[in-house]
């Protein structure tokens, strides 16, 4: 049975009838991917890097995303479980091959202050957008911070120790879903020092430069 006949099994489960396409492109960084509907029909799109993992645990994705766009009430399958531990094991096995001077000071600055250096360097890369601020790859351990916020340390700061919660907290898994944002991640996250006037401070930052 075929990667996409089995998401359609999987859907089944659920009484939804929709057709399956899964699409393997070299667009995307390694072990992305993303998934739309249109119409009747679901179309996942992964990075290439996918071809050469298990089936089983391209389902666990697979699943995953299902569950996170038709926002099914599903529980924990022994697919997601093996692409969970996969998606955290991967991590610690990826090389690093980007940084950046200003970027690896804000790391240095935070990884003493909140995680007692323990934490290992990750990549670093800036982009352009001002929708998403800051990202955390779990798959290629990269930092990505919009280049809104070059020369602002306070601020660039904050962003990082956001994304370095994600970093060692990893995810956890509850009903099917990945959680990136729990409890524990917004507790840790408000122990920031005046987070409060930071987020402030990063809104003003965003309403100056979208007028």
């Amino acid at each position: 049975m075929s990667l996409e006949s089995r998401a359609a099994e999987f859907l089944d489960g659920f009484g939804l009838g929709h057709s399956v396409a899964i699409i393997y492109s070299g667009r995307f960084k390694p072990f992305n991917a993303n998934v739309r509907k249109v119409g009747s029909r679901i179309v996942f799109s992964l990075s290439s890097s996918w071809r050469d993992v298990s089936e089983e645990i391209t389902l666990g994705l697979v699943q995953n995303l299902l569950i996170r766009l038709l926002k099914l009430k599903a529980g924990r399958t022994l697919n997601i479980d093996l692409y969970n531990n996969f998606a955290r094991s991967i991590q610690s096995a990826s090389p690093r091959t980007s940084t950046d001077a200003e970027l690896e000071s804000c790391f240095n600055r935070v990884n003493g202050a909140y995680f007692s250096g323990l934490l290992d360097m990750p990549n670093f890369e800036w982009h352009s957008s001002i929708r998403r601020l800051a990202s955390y790859n779990h798959y290629t351990d990269t930092v990505s911070v919009s280049d809104l916020f070059r020369g602002m340390p306070e601020l660039l700061d904050y962003l990082m120790y956001h994304e370095l919660l994600h970093k060692k907290l990893k995810f956890s898994g509850s009903s099917g879903r990945a959680l990136h944002h729990g409890k524990k991640f917004r507790l840790l996250e408000h122990s920031f020092k005046d987070a409060g006037v930071i987020e402030k401070r990063i809104d003003s930052v965003l309403r100056r430069r979208r007028f």
